[in-house]
């Protein structure tokens, strides 16, 4: 009878065991928000479980007993991490670019958990800026490198400077973080002359690309007749190279007759990718409106943040995701912009996406309704009625940005460690 009794009680005990353990399947619930993942098609209410920094189920209806912790998001939508792919994140030199943001400025706020640093760091210091910066941040950073040794500055203007064998080298050694080459800022006023042939930067910066088999990124400025815009697009650039900048004022993107320039589409038709880089003075309305009006999108939402304009216009990732909404771009398609297409760009498909497996980057996003103002880059504004705000971002499973307390206890539900000051008690 006691051996019996024995068993039962053991029984129990492993039965309870497995009953706390099977309870605390996910460390994380997010439940009931709306779920908008592009790459796995989901545009629905759906709930998702996280487990050891990663996405472990997006289903309907998981039970919150499943998870240690659970956060009401209903009323939210639920999107992968957003990625900027154009960001400034590194001071060069002292004679170099001085505009750089620390990177998790106006970031985690946006929901943004990947950035790309476009072209700050040439091969002579991108170890400097590995060590400095990357090995240092919470916010996972990528980069484009750039073709000139000594970074953005001045030098990009020498062409001794740009190496494609040194840069591809780079590229090879450091590939799990440099996603391509950059070229950027080329004599874009100056008489050409032997030292400053009109393609130099763009051609050695595709020899580097061709070299370490990585897209290129090109920041561009059209000078007729030596050097037009569609020669760049159409016979320079390679099937999944990068024009950033696509909407400034130096484009011919909208004709004389109010018409897209047939050049976009025939370029996206052949693979370039067009982002947008909005930057201090790349973002005009009178290109961007008429052209998504009839049907010409960028491939993505590149924010070109640094120093120069994180007081307006660009302010932020959300900020510049909430233009294209007031244009007409529908909420899940400028969702693609901002995961799933970027990462393919810089071909990180583990990236942009909630799937199975993937880190747990996250971003919940509330849509407001109203009056809402927005500029461009010529001190311009468009006045629309939705308005993007970030709720909460979640970097590798762990909350990192939650200003309204959306995952906490109101305050007289606290837990008792709360109301306790350590080493003052009796």
């Amino acid at each position: 009878m006691k051996k019996n009794m024995f068993a039962i009680f053991l029984i129990l005990i492993l039965f309870s065991t497995w009953k706390l353990s099977f309870a605390q399947e996910y460390d994380l619930l997010l439940k009931g928000g709306h779920v908008f993942d592009p790459k796995n098609t989901i545009n629905e209410e759906m709930d998702v479980a996280i487990s050891s920094k990663k996405i472990a189920r997006v289903d309907k209806d998981i039970p919150a007993n499943l998870a240690k912790d659970v956060i009401d998001v209903s009323g939210y939508y639920v999107t992968p991490g957003l990625i900027d792919i154009h960001v400034h994140v590194f001071y060069t030199s002292e004679e170099g670019f001085k505009g750089s943001v620390l990177p998790e400025t106006r970031t985690f706020s946006s929901g943004v958990t990947t950035i790309v640093d476009a072209g700050t760091p040439g091969w002579q210091n991108f170890v400097n800026f590995k060590e400095t910066v990357i090995d240092r941040s919470k916010i996972r950073i990528l980069a484009f490198l750039n073709i000139a040794g000594p970074g953005m500055g001045e030098v990009e203007q020498d062409i001794h400077e740009l190496n494609p064998e040194m840069a591809a080298a780079t590229v090879k050694r450091y590939s799990d973080i440099i996603v391509g080459i950059k070229t950027a800022h080329y004599w874009t006023r100056k008489p050409w002359d032997d030292e400053h042939p009109p393609w130099a930067s763009v051609d050695s910066a595709i020899a580097a690309g061709r070299l370490c088999n990585k897209p290129v990124m090109i920041d561009f400025w059209p000078r007729l007749p030596e050097r037009p815009y569609s020669t760049l697009i159409l016979e320079k650039m390679r099937p999944g190279d990068i024009h950033t900048h696509v909407f400034a004022q130096q484009f011919p993107v909208i004709k004389k007759d109010g018409k897209v320039n047939e050049i976009l589409f025939q370029a996206q038709r052949r693979g370039v990718i067009f982002d947008l880089g909005h930057g201090a003075g790349s973002f005009w309305f009178r290109n961007a409106a008429p052209a998504i009006k009839q049907g010409f999108l960028p491939n993505s939402i590149g924010t070109d943040l640094h120093k120069g304009n994180i007081n307006g216009p660009v302010v932020d990732m959300i900020t510049t995701m909430s233009k294209f909404l007031i244009m007409g771009v529908p909420l899940e398609e400028v969702i693609r912009l901002s995961t799933v297409n970027p990462a393919k760009e810089i071909n990180r498909p583990e990236l942009g996406t909630l799937s199975v497996g993937s880190e747990a980057d996250i971003a919940v996003i509330e849509m407001l309704k109203g009056r809402f103002s927005y500029a461009d880059c010529g001190k311009a504004k468009m006045t629309g009625d939705k308005k993007l705000r970030c709720v909460m971002t979640l970097r590798a499973g762990e909350i990192v940005y939650d200003p309204s307390g959306l995952s906490m206890l109101e305050w007289e539900n606290a837990p008792p460690e709360y109301w306790v000051i350590p080493g003052l008690q009796k």
